[in-house]
């Protein structure tokens, strides 16, 4: 970040650079193609010589201006926007994995990218699962081809927070690339640059957009990783500025190669959406304290998981990293309750998938998004077949705590 607050340095960023009329915000490039007077000069682009969009696939003005609120987020050095969140992940692990290495990811993963570990191992990437709330689990599993660490800072749906210090120290020390998913935390909440990542992923659908109306994904260097001692870097994009070649591969052969672009329109909404992430993060996190404090002391759950709950076994590591313990939350009902029924008789809160919604939304998780995994996979994250996620919006918190005491009643 700039030495400007969080939310001003967002509000204003896009005036960094001029803007065609005097517009407060980068308007919409809907081109896919590009015109250069002098072709030297294209020729410059497409080599990374000069900056510049070369075709709509690889990036536009408006997705561009979009990557600069997420790196001054982040503190990072550049960003590569994608479609999804999923987007992001998959190119970049298919942009710098090679056949034969091995990855050590956290145990509690988010469904659709435990899905996708699944389909690297396929293709001979050696995928090994951990308790990552412990770096000494990690340091176990690591091998001679162990290429990254990829880590969520709080863990969907279960919430676990992971030795994000003490792994980042490890990847520091051996020279491995640590992948840290900031989704549910947020750039507001969490900067992983302080732990020493080297990339961070954010799903912009989640909280930095935050209005459920547009899929987005990005990937941060945040040039503490040293590329030029890292092997799969492709000789053509080992030139000009060594922090920024990891970004560059992720560009060309994950963005560029696989296609998964981020539509200006889309870019353009959650830009708007970022202006106001740490307004709606503090008023998510409230409520998901007060709520999660209220089912914790119900007679009718059995559990709830929460970050901000002293009984939370992380708790004082989520106080000592993060400003706020975000709006993801879950708890399983007791005995004899149906959690269908339940979900049926709430009326504000709605069954939906998406997170961070400015709507409070609640889904049964081992039915739906993790129901590809099995019961045996799911037991080892700790997932319950009552399991109840919510993702906390920003409605008044009396009224959320008084919806779930008549659904529970």
């Amino acid at each position: 970040m700039s030495d400007q607050g969080f939310t001003t340095a967002i509000l204003h960023s896009d005036r960094s650079r001029p803007i065609e009329h005097g517009a407060l915000h980068k308007p919409l490039h809907h081109s896919v193609a590009f015109e250069y007077a002098d072709a030297r000069d294209l020729v410059r682009v497409f080599q990374g010589e000069l900056s510049g969009y070369s075709y709509g696939r690889q990036g536009t003005p408006t997705t561009a201006a979009l990557e600069d609120k997420i790196t001054t987020m982040e503190g990072g050095v550049t960003t590569v926007a994608f479609g999804s969140g999923m987007g992001a992940i998959a190119s970049t692990l298919i942009a710098l994995l090679r056949a034969g290495d091995h990855v050590v990811s956290s145990r509690f993963l988010f469904g659709n990218t435990n899905s996708l570990f699944d389909t690297l191992s396929r293709w001979g990437i050696a995928i090994e699962f951990v308790d990552a709330t412990d770096a000494a689990n990690v340091v176990r599993a690591l091998t001679p081809a162990t290429r990254m660490v990829f880590v969520e800072t709080i863990a969907n749906p279960r919430t676990q927070v992971a030795d994000l210090a003490g792994i980042g120290e490890l990847c520091r020390t051996r020279g491995i690339v640590y992948v840290v998913d900031n989704t549910m935390t947020s750039p507001y909440l969490f900067a992983p640059r302080r732990v020493h990542a080297s990339l961070i992923i954010n799903s912009l659908t989640k909280c930095i957009g935050g209005h459920g109306n547009a899929l987005g994904g990005a990937v941060t260097d945040t040039g503490l990783f040293d590329w030029t001692k890292y092997p799969h870097i492709h000789d053509g994009y080992r030139k000009g500025d060594p922090s920024r070649w990891g970004a560059w591969q992720i560009r060309k052969k994950g963005l560029r190669d696989i296609g998964t672009t981020l539509s200006p329109e889309a870019a353009h909404h959650l830009a708007v959406g970022a202006e106001t992430l740490a307004l709606r993060v503090q008023k998510t996190s409230a409520n998901a304290l007060k709520l999660a404090q209220n089912l914790e002391s119900h007679p009718r759950v059995r559990r709830a998981y929460y970050p901000g709950l002293a009984s939370h076994p992380q708790h004082e590591r989520a106080k000592l990293l993060f400003r706020d313990f975000g709006g993801l939350l879950s708890f399983e009902l007791a005995d004899g309750i149906d959690c269908f029924d339940f979900l049926n008789k709430l009326q504000i809160v709605i069954s939906s998938s998406n997170l961070a919604d400015n709507r409070t939304l609640a889904i049964p998780v081992a039915h739906t998004i993790y129901f590809e995994m099995g019961a045996e996979r799911r037991a080892s994250m700790g997932i319950a077949e009552s399991l109840i996620r919510v993702s906390t919006g920003i409605e008044e918190e009396e009224d959320l705590i008084a919806d779930f005491r008549q659904a529970l009643a």
